[in-house]
C-alpha cells in the first residue's frame, strides 16, 4: 500500500545536529510516497536504494549457511536501511511490526549534502544500536538478554508514563523469543517473572512498560 505524503516547500536552511530528521524529509520530499509493510512481512531490498523507517519497527537479519538466523539490527523511527549501507550478504529486513517507510534511491543521497548528512547522523545513531544488540546477544543467561532488549527498546521507542517508559510498537511473545535467541515458552515465564519483580508491566493494549529504567 502507498501513501501520498504532503509537506512544506524545501528551505534553504542548513541542517543543524538537533534538526528532526522526519522534519528534514518532509522539507526536501513534497509529495513523496510512503510505503506500508504488515508485521512479518519481508521489505524488498535493492543494491542502489535505501529506506528510512517513518513508523514502526524493522528487524535486520541474516541467513547463516546451517539456516539459523542472526540478529543483527533494529531500524527505528527516522532510521536509515538497506544494501547500500553493509557487506553483509545475505542481508534481510522484516517488519517487526506494522511499518511506513520511505524508499530514497543511492543517487538522490549523493545529489543532496543535506539528505547525507541526515542519513550520517542517524546512521551514528544505528551504529550505537547495533553494538547494543552485539552486547544483548553476548549475555549468557536469557534474562539479562531479555532486559536489555527491552531497555534498547524502551530508549528507541519508549514513550514516557507516570509508570515508567511505555513501548510504544507492540511485540508478540515469539518475536520477543526471536530477537533473544531463546523459546517463546522461556520468554512468557521469564516475562511473568519480570512482573512480579516489578520490573516491568504489560498495560491493556498489551504494550510493555519498563516501570524503573534507571535502576536497571
Amino acid at each position: 500500500m502507498v501513501h501520498t505524503q504532503t509537506s512544506t516547500p524545501p528551505t534553504t536552511a542548513q541542517l543543524s545536529p538537533t534538526t528532526d530528521f522526519r522534519q528534514l524529509l518532509e522539507e526536501i520530499y513534497q509529495g513523496r510516497h510512503l510505503h506500508d509493510f504488515k508485521r512479518n512481512q519481508r521489505i524488498q531490498l535493492q543494491p542502489h536504494e535505501v529506506w528510512v523507517v517513518c513508523k514502526g519497527i524493522v528487524q535486520l537479519s541474516t541467513l547463516h549457511p546451517t539456516g539459523d538466523e542472526s540478529i543483527v539490527g533494529l531500524a527505528c523511527a527516522s532510521m536509515p536501511f538497506g544494501l547500500p549501507f553493509t557487506r553483509i550478504n545475505p542481508y534481510e529486513a522484516h517488519a517487526l511490526s506494522n511499518v511506513v517507510l520511505m524508499r530514497l534511491h543511492q543517487m538522490e543521497i549523493e545529489q543532496s549534502p543535506r539528505l547525507a548528512q541526515g542519513l550520517f547522523q542517524q546512521l551514528g545513531h544505528r551504529l550505537k544500536q547495533t553494538e547494543a544488540v552485539l552486547a544483548m546477544a553476548s549475555q549468557r543467561r536469557v534474562e539479562d538478554r531479555l532486559k536489555q532488549l527491552l531497555l534498547l527498546l524502551s530508549q528507541d521507542m519508549g514513550q514516557v508514563t507516570s509508570e515508567g517508559i511505555r513501548i510504544t510498537v507492540r511485540l508478540t511473545h515469539q518475536q520477543i523469543a526471536n530477537l533473544t535467541a531463546t523459546t517463546r515458552v522461556t520468554i512468557t515465564r521469564l516475562l511473568q517473572h519480570l512482573r512480579q519483580e516489578r520490573w516491568l508491566e504489560i498495560d491493556s493494549s498489551r504494550h510493555f512498560i519498563v516501570l524503573n529504567p534507571i535502576a536497571s
